[in-house]
């Protein structure tokens, strides 16, 4: 009770000065358990912990690597720690254990049967732990007392054409607020490596903090003419995103919320993911960690695969009509596979069954949009694709992955520039990212540093071992 007679006193006295919300903010920040808080009770834990695992495991072997996955990208190598999340063949992705489904019935939302607040994820990410709507608030309260940007940063995105890749510009934008690194200047100073850990974590929530008005001002200069919306301080991180973009329609904000989430992380070997640690991995801050993470990103084998599955779409229908049988489908789908391309946003390198973030964008879909023309030919294509693809004999995995869906969700909700859909999977992807750089300097993990071979050195050693 005394706890409440206090914010009921401090209630009345900030709704009097007109300043109710920042003391709000100010008093969940304070009253709440906070993340930083409860990394530092968990920070001593896991070091613990890993001491034990190398003591009682190092010398363990995680099994053999063969020429083919050497220089076949490497697939199937266990060679990297990844507490953020696991990607398993079957189920799909684990964030901290915990499948999507699960995610989104225990994380708390914004709305009664919402969907997830990517500060929840946020949370879950760095900690493991499923956090109370209060803790949530306080994530939020903090990132948005974290958000301001210096003004150089867009003098420097400015500096651009506006015909530049809003990838480009992205990486530009993290890049100049590299100047405000506080891990580059205790580095600088001198710091003890056991504290790494904590300039590194300030460092990352104001870059997660500061990401969705970057992207916001690219958006607005490249494709709206230089028109600003301000960011509404009543706002949580997703929906205040979309108002800085422009949409004020709250189902919009609800997907944002699903879009952030589903794709803050996919473990540790895809391509942003693994530079981030890379790069991280020399003791680079994570602005030029996750700047160097974004380049891969742009790649088109990474981060361009919903912009691909969207004008596969649109070719269809320019082709073939907006009003489509399933035979006119699979007539599609046999003569786009003749002509030597793939079916875009179908197979994963690691999954072995139907995406679940593909599955959450779908009854999205159901729920609030299930007459939208788009969205029924991606439902007959669910239900085309796949035995087609098998019938080769030669797919591991003929199911829709989550940028199968993506595109389509976004487009029927206005947010049509498709060169801009990789600025925000690289929002989104910062979140669990930029969680596990906390935890490597946390951990202490060491500069990344495999093996590489010559064709001789292959050749020589595969020779001797036939010999032997």
């Amino acid at each position: 009770m005394r706890g409440f007679h206090i914010r009921r006193f401090l209630k009345g006295f900030v709704v009097e000065m007109g300043s109710w919300l920042l003391l709000r903010e100010s008093l969940l920040i304070i009253m709440a358990p906070d993340l930083r808080s409860r990394l530092e009770e968990l920070v001593p834990l896991q070091r613990e912990r890993l001491k034990e695992i190398k003591k009682n495991y190092g010398k363990v072997s995680l099994g053999d690597t063969t020429v083919d996955m050497a220089i076949g990208g490497m697939r199937g190598i266990n060679g990297l720690l990844w507490e953020a999340s696991l990607l398993d063949p079957d189920e799909g992705i684990r964030f901290r254990g915990f499948s999507l489904p699960e995610c989104q019935a225990k994380l708390p939302a914004a709305k009664e049967g919402g969907e997830p607040l990517p500060e929840g994820f946020l949370w879950l990410l760095l900690t493991g732990e499923v956090p109370t709507k209060e803790q949530v608030d306080t994530v939020t309260a903090d990132l948005r007392s974290r958000s301001k940007v210096p003004g150089h940063v867009f003098d420097v995105i400015n500096a651009f054409p506006v015909t530049a890749h809003p990838m480009t510009q992205l990486t530009a934008g993290v890049m100049a607020l590299q100047t405000e690194s506080e891990f580059a200047k205790a580095y600088e100073t001198g710091i003890h490596k056991t504290k790494y850990w904590e300039p590194i974590y300030e460092d990352a929530m104001n870059l997660i903090a500061r990401l969705p008005e970057v992207a916001a001002f690219i958006y607005c200069r490249t494709y709206k003419g230089g028109v600003l919306h301000e960011a509404d301080p009543n706002m949580d991180y997703a929906a205040n995103f979309a108002q800085m973009l422009g949409f004020q329609d709250e189902l919009m904000h609800e997907l944002m919320r699903l879009y952030i989430s589903i794709h803050s992380d996919h473990e540790g070997g895809n391509v942003s993911a693994h530079t981030v640690h890379l790069v991280g991995s020399a003791l680079s801050d994570p602005y030029l960690s996750f700047a160097a993470g974004m380049n891969g990103l742009a790649g088109p084998l990474h981060g361009l695969a919903n912009q691909e599955v969207l004008r596969w779409l649109q070719e269809l229908v320019a082709q073939v009509g907006g009003d489509v049988s399933r035979k006119q489908l699979s007539e599609y789908v046999y003569k786009t596979l003749k002509s030597g391309k793939v079916v875009p946003g179908f197979g994963h390198a690691v999954l072995r069954n139907t995406d679940p973030r593909y599955m959450c964008q779908r009854e999205f879909a159901l729920k609030h949009l299930p007459n939208d023309p788009m969205f029924k030919m991606v439902s007959d294509l669910f239900e085309v694709v796949p035995p087609i693809l098998l019938e080769g004999g030669k797919v591991k995995n003929p199911y829709p992955n989550v940028d199968a869906h993506s595109g389509v969700l976004l487009q029927y909700f206005g947010l049509t520039e498709q060169n801009f859909y990789t600025v925000l999977f690289g929002v989104a992807r910062a979140l669990g990212v930029l969680s596990q750089l906390i935890w490597d300097r946390a951990l202490g993990l060491p500069i990344e540093r495999p093996k590489s071979m010559t064709f001789e050195y292959i050749e020589n050693y595969c020779e001797s071992k036939f010999a032997a």
